[in-house]
């Protein structure tokens, strides 16, 4: 693993510039979840940026030449965003994976589980980015989009 540089961007906020290798993966989920947490993320805003970062940092693996990232973990309001930004000009695409496709659910499987999912592009490349809310709703039927019950008449993939 390499790091380039660690910093609190402020106090509402994470940020690593990072080479990103497959042995540090671990690393950085962890890394991401401490942030969360520190930025007053409840259990399960931990556990779904914990699952997001790895995804996020995963795709810097596998579709950028450099491995270059800056990860940042940020409190917006009563939300956690998460995001990377790589230099690779290459938007992501999230479709319905096949059932017995071997790859392609990651960024799918994200968008089903966050409040948001998103990319903005940049001169140099892109962020990929997600959000999640801080706590879980205190009242039931406002749970997280991707976490509902199944409901009639709705099927699950």
């Amino acid at each position: 693993m390499t790091v380039t540089q660690r910093s609190v961007t402020s106090r509402n906020g994470y940020a690593w510039d990072i080479t990103v290798q497959a042995s540090s993966l671990e690393q950085w989920r962890n890394e991401v979840a401490e942030a969360v947490r520190a930025l007053g993320g409840d259990p399960e805003a931990v556990a779904v940026a914990r699952l997001g970062a790895s995804e996020l940092l995963a795709n810097v693996l596998k579709h950028t030449d450099d491995r270059w990232c800056r990860l940042r973990v940020e409190r917006q309001g009563d939300s956690i965003w998460v995001g990377t930004s790589d230099r690779s000009l290459e938007v992501p695409a999230v479709t319905v994976p096949r059932r017995d496709g071997e790859s392609g659910r990651g960024l799918w499987l994200l968008r089903e589980m966050t409040a948001v999912l998103g990319y903005s592009c940049t001169p140099g490349g892109k962020t990929v980015w997600f959000r999640v809310p801080l706590s879980a709703p205190a009242h039931p039927g406002s749970e997280r989009r991707g976490t509902a019950p199944p409901q009639a008449g709705r099927r699950n993939p």
